[in-house]
């Protein structure tokens, strides 16, 4: 991917340099244009990084508004004919997409809003070709209720707690499993990073830099995996597992 700007959240630029290195591996020492698809993508911020880096990325997402804006960021990146925005949603995906079609499905921040997250992962390794991989991102529910109960929302945080909606990295494992998936590896995103104030990177220049190397220190380890407010689950369909 472009190199990444120094602005970017730590917890964010670790999230994209974990997933370039896992889509990397695909085909170790081979580099091949993929066909991804970006599922509640947005505007197209992830698209754009990995159309720029010469994939094909169809974003599917149900606002018309964001699609505009995707088109846009497209047209203003050069990436025309790399990205293209369909709306729809995880219901639709197998209709838009068709079976075993793509290489890679992103669903970041999207499994938390389904109605069925079992039926939304069955469609996403249906349209995976043999060997594809799947990249989501899910919001955890001790961060949510944490940092609602130290912000002093104590009725929110319980009501969250309570939330049948709401995962933890176990639940979240669980589903993947259960939809077909063996998962290779899993991450928390953000679990001191997005605890460090701005300014405390601002008037260090190595402390971004440090930040960085330790959330990438800690993401797989279970007790700061546990509490941080995202886990990264990396996972493929059985046969490239059992390739």
């Amino acid at each position: 991917m472009t190199e990444l700007r120094r602005r970017r959240p730590v917890s964010q630029s670790f999230l994209l340099k974990l997933l370039e290195s896992q889509i990397g591996q695909l085909i170790p020492g081979e580099f091949r244009p993929l066909e991804i698809v970006d599922l509640g993508g947005g505007t197209g911020g992830l698209a754009a990084l990995l159309a720029s880096q010469g994939h094909a990325v169809t974003v599917i997402d149900p606002s018309p508004d964001a699609l505009a804006s995707l088109d846009r960021r497209t047209t203003d990146a050069g990436l025309s004919g790399r990205i293209h925005g369909v709306q729809g949603d995880a219901g639709d995906l197998v209709r838009l997409v068709g079976d075993h079609a793509v290489d890679v499905v992103v669903c970041h921040r999207v499994l938390e809003v389904v109605d069925s997250p079992p039926e939304a992962l069955d469609a996403m390794s249906r349209v995976l070709r043999p060997g594809g991989v799947l990249s989501l991102l899910v919001s955890q529910r001790h961060a949510a209720v944490l940092a609602q109960a130290l912000a002093g929302h104590i009725s929110q945080a319980r009501r969250t707690f309570a939330d049948p909606r709401r995962f933890d990295h176990d639940q979240v494992i669980g589903l993947v499993q259960g939809a077909g998936f063996t998962v290779l590896a899993s991450h928390g995103i953000g679990a001191i990073a997005d605890h460090v104030p701005e300014p405390l990177l601002d008037s260090d220049v190595t402390a971004y830099t440090e930040l960085t190397g330790l959330e990438s220190d800690i993401s797989q380890d279970p007790t700061f995996r546990a509490v941080a407010p995202q886990v990264h689950i990396f996972a493929a369909t059985a046969t490239r597992s059992e390739a």
